[in-house]
């Protein structure tokens, strides 16, 4: 191997990228101005197999419902390596006033699948043209419903997605990062996202009379305030985590104690242990005040998507290949966060990775999830070189 192959893959990358960076522009304002929401992704599907078709691979459909899956096959055997983007769009109605804005009212990409889906479609591209220099495959993976309670990543993965895979590979749009950085997290990078639903029973009655009844709004509100006391009391701070209650609703005018009163929210844990203590805190806090108060509670308390933890060595390989490509100034090492992201079902089976892809525009203050979200176009074209370097270099 030549002393200088480094430099010309850094510059093949690069030339190869800004060859397709107009077509994959063109594909994102496609998707943007079509978006389909959790499983519905089916346009959206079809447009990634009918590319993925031209470019010479064979995807599987279906996956997942709707999910995509093509496998990119080196010239030499080797380990696997996934790389998987989400499609699907959110239930809110765009403000951009972009000339490729949503058509459909009610539903927008303002969190950047649009962009990830084009950026994946990049890779393929690029990777289909390096798989002779691959020892090993890579395999992108186009999932449904990362915003959607039932999870896309969990369909997936029951339809055999993860099998045979070495490690994996996320990446996300980042608005809070200038165009043209990335970043990381070592260890969780979000945190597992679970809802809870709590029905408190007591008996109505007069208002003037509240010892003729049992008042279920007293007690929930008891129940609320000493749930706090999970976070601050309970959980060792440096493995905090998140209560939040969202809703409550009870009784139907002034002079009445309600029958029953309700309230809703959500826990948010950066580990497994520390998921398992607040479960368990919530359960013995509620049916504590409950007993106490005279009041039964119902409690469905539901999991959804862990926490996703990225592994050390796929991260110190993904950080040596952005910085083999852009410069070693140019990725950060970042602190996780309380969100979501149901690449975790990934993640909990793989050695894994999510990237951070830095997309703000000049002048602008985006954030994801606003209905005037403008992510800069330009860190498709960067996502694709980091992603396609970290491909070949981990598979050499």
């Amino acid at each position: 191997m030549s002393h200088d192959r480094p430099n010309e893959l850094t510059r093949a990358i690069a030339d190869q990228v800004e060859a397709i960076e107009p077509a994959l522009i063109a594909l994102r304002r496609d998707i943007h101005a079509h978006p389909e929401i959790g499983f519905e992704t089916v346009r959206t599907a079809a447009l990634v197999a009918s590319e993925l078709e031209r470019i010479g691979l064979k995807p599987q459909r279906g996956v997942g419902r709707v999910g995509v899956v093509a496998e990119i096959e080196g010239g030499a055997p080797g380990p696997c390596l996934l790389i998987r983007a989400d499609m699907d769009a959110l239930p809110m109605e765009e403000l951009t006033g972009l000339p490729f804005a949503s058509t459909i009212p009610g539903k927008m990409h303002a969190c950047g699948h649009d962009i990830h889906t084009a950026t994946l479609l990049g890779a393929g591209m690029v990777l289909k043209n390096l798989a002779p220099m691959l020892r090993g495959s890579v395999r992108l993976v186009f999932q449904p419903a990362e915003e959607t309670v039932e999870s896309g990543a969990a369909a997936m993965v029951a339809d055999g997605a993860a099998d045979g895979v070495a490690m994996a590979l996320a990446f996300h749009n980042r608005p809070e990062m200038p165009v043209g950085r990335f970043g990381y997290v070592r260890g969780a990078s979000t945190a597992s996202s679970d809802e809870f639903d709590v029905v408190v029973h007591g008996r109505s009655g007069h208002a003037a009379r509240p010892h003729a009844a049992v008042d279920p709004i007293v007690a929930a509100s008891a129940m609320i305030m000493q749930l706090q006391t999970a976070i601050s009391r309970v959980m060792d701070p440096s493995q905090s985590a998140v209560l939040t209650i969202g809703h409550i609703a009870g009784g139907s005018t002034h002079n009445i104690i309600p029958d029953s009163c309700m309230f809703q929210g959500t826990v948010r844990c950066r580990s497994a242990a520390s998921r398992d203590t607040m479960e368990a805190t919530f359960r013995r806090i509620c049916e504590g005040v409950g007993a106490a108060m005279g009041v039964t509670c119902e409690i469905s308390y539901i999991r959804g998507a862990p926490a996703l933890v990225n592994d050390d060595g796929v991260v110190d390989a993904a950080v040596r290949s952005v910085s083999a490509q852009f410069g070693a100034d140019m990725i950060d090492q970042l602190e996780g966060r309380f969100g979501a992201e149901d690449f975790s079902y990934f993640s909990e089976r793989i050695p894994s990775c999510q990237l951070l892809v830095g997309a703000s525009q000049p002048g602008r203050n985006d954030r994801v999830h606003n209905s005037d979200y403008q992510p800069d176009e330009r860190c498709i074209g960067l996502g694709v070189a980091a992603l396609v370097r970290t491909a070949v270099d981990v598979l050499s």
